[in-house]
C-alpha cells in the first residue's frame, strides 16, 4: 500500500532536521571550493541518474549564477557529453566513464565533486580514486552509510537517510547552501 502524503512529508522533515549538525562539514566544503576557485582551479561534478542531474545543477549554479551577479566560475558536469560517455563506456567499460574524463581534464588542486546516494557506484568510486591520485580534492555527497566512497573523499557530506529520494532531497538543500556560500565568498 502507498504511504500517505503526511507520512512522506514527515519522513522528509526528519531528514531535514537531521541536517542541523552538518554546518561544519558544509562550511568547510564551501571554503575549499572557494579557495580552489580563487587559485584558478576548476570544479568537476559527476554522478549517476538523479545524481547526474544534481551534478549538472551544481555546475550550472557555479558557472552561471545563483543569487547574485558575479564572474562565471569554472565548473563542468562530466555527465553531459553523450559522445564521450558512450565512447568511453563502449571502448573502456562503463566503470571508466568519469575516470577517463578526469584523466584528461582534472589537474592537481581541482575539485572533483562526486555524488552517489549509495556510495557504492563503481564508476563514481573509480572517478574518486583517479581524482585523488591526480591530486584533486575529492568532495563526496553520499547517503547515511557513505559506502566505499566516503573513505576516498577529502570531504564528505552524508545525508542522514538510506533511501535515495530522501538522500537526494538533502543533497539539493546542502549543495544550494554551498553554492550560496561560495558565491558570497567570491562575489566581493
Amino acid at each position: 500500500m502507498n504511504r500517505s502524503w503526511k507520512e512522506v512529508l514527515r519522513e522528509h522533515q526528519q531528514v531535514v532536521a537531521g541536517l542541523a549538525d552538518q554546518a561544519v562539514v558544509l562550511d568547510r566544503i564551501a571554503e575549499v571550493i572557494a579557495e580552489r576557485l580563487r587559485g584558478g582551479r576548476r570544479v568537476y561534478t559527476l554522478g549517476n541518474g538523479g545524481s547526474a542531474a544534481d551534478a549538472q545543477h551544481i555546475a550550472c549554479e557555479l558557472l552561471g549564477r545563483f543569487k547574485c551577479e558575479r564572474a562565471a566560475l569554472p565548473a563542468i558536469a562530466l555527465t553531459t557529453d553523450t559522445s564521450a560517455l558512450t565512447a568511453i563506456a563502449n571502448d573502456l567499460g562503463y566503470p571508466r566513464i568519469f575516470a577517463r574524463q578526469i584523466e584528461g581534464l582534472a589537474q592537481p588542486g581541482d575539485v572533483v565533486w562526486v555524488l552517489s546516494t549509495s556510495g557504492d557506484s563503481p564508476n563514481v568510486i573509480e572517478a574518486a580514486r583517479v581524482a585523488a591520485a591526480r591530486g584533486s580534492v575529492v568532495v563526496g555527497f553520499t547517503g547515511q552509510t557513505g559506502g566505499q566512497l566516503a573513505g576516498l573523499c577529502a570531504h564528505v557530506f552524508r545525508a542522514p537517510h538510506t533511501s535515495s529520494d530522501r538522500i537526494q532531497e538533502a543533497h539539493v538543500l546542502a549543495y544550494h547552501y554551498i553554492c550560496e556560500c561560495v558565491e558570497a565568498m567570491l562575489a566581493g
